[in-house]
């Protein structure tokens, strides 16, 4: 691809942003769902909006909600959400090698946004080969097209709640699963990927008991320790080795291009 048929920062955003649109409709109802159920538990709508401002991390939201609603101290309630956030710091490592080159203004917000959503769509353009620079443009819009909505669906679970009746048993949380499922499916490509993925998939089921969900952290550690038995076992080069060295290819270029 040459450098004039590379995308623009503005292109890429838009991809990130389009391509989160099939978890939207997923995350929408969930969001409703936490709006309405912070409320009924006694919080207050302003603290129940600016959780989703502020966390913006679904599961953890719920867990503080029973935890606040319950009379948790903040020591616990912290640590709690820790403890199921920490997948992320997985994704963040996984994606560490394709951002280490933007400056704190870029880093900052990206960390901020990435949640499970975004991980998986933003996957996608650092698995391509080319050497397009602005990557991390998909890798924002994709964080707002989750962010936004995020926001407007808690609102709408906040004003609109009390008609609910009992919107935690209507099911409509599975439309979360359902949306990552059908995007997860066609990105298992290889022998070592479908390992990773059985394997954390067990894992998860049979650690679903474990308190504050640490099955789901222990789950994604097994994924990833698979996924690289499944390298050594089956040694087809990395669709991300690929994207990496592009990815440094198109740095050295452009410090290239400024000296």
């Amino acid at each position: 691809m040459t450098s004039a048929s590379l995308p623009t920062r503005r292109s890429e955003f838009a991809a990130g942003f389009r391509d989160m649109t099939p978890l939207i409709i997923g995350g929408i109802p969930f969001g409703i769902i936490y709006g309405a159920l912070a409320v009924a538990s006694g919080i207050s709508p302003w603290t129940t909006l600016a959780m989703s401002l502020f966390v913006f991390a679904g599961s953890s939201q719920f867990i503080a909600v029973g935890l606040i609603a319950g009379g948790a101290s903040i020591p616990v309630i912290i640590l709690t959400t820790f403890v199921v956030n920490l997948r992320h710091a997985l994704y963040s490592a996984s994606l560490a090698p394709f951002v280490r080159h933007l400056p704190q203004r870029w880093l900052l917000p990206l960390a901020a946004m990435l949640t499970d959503e975004s991980f998986l769509v933003t996957n996608r353009p650092y698995q391509r080969t080319d050497s397009s620079p602005t990557k991390h443009g998909d890798y924002l819009g994709a964080n707002l097209g989750m962010y936004i909505p995020w926001q407007i669906s808690t609102l709408i679970g906040i004003l609109f709640g009390a008609v609910i009746p009992d919107a935690s048993q209507l099911g409509l949380d599975f439309a979360m699963s359902a949306t990552f499922i059908g995007m997860l499916v066609p990105a298992i490509k290889g022998r070592p990927v479908l390992l990773a993925v059985v394997v954390a998939g067990v894992t998860a089921i049979l650690a679903h008991g474990l308190p504050n969900q640490i099955g789901l952290f222990l789950a994604a550690v097994l994924g990833v320790i698979a996924g690289v038995i499944g390298e050594r076992l089956w040694p087809d080069q990395a669709a991300y080795t690929l994207a990496a060295e592009a990815h440094d290819e198109a740095e050295l270029t452009i410090a290239e291009t400024h000296e």
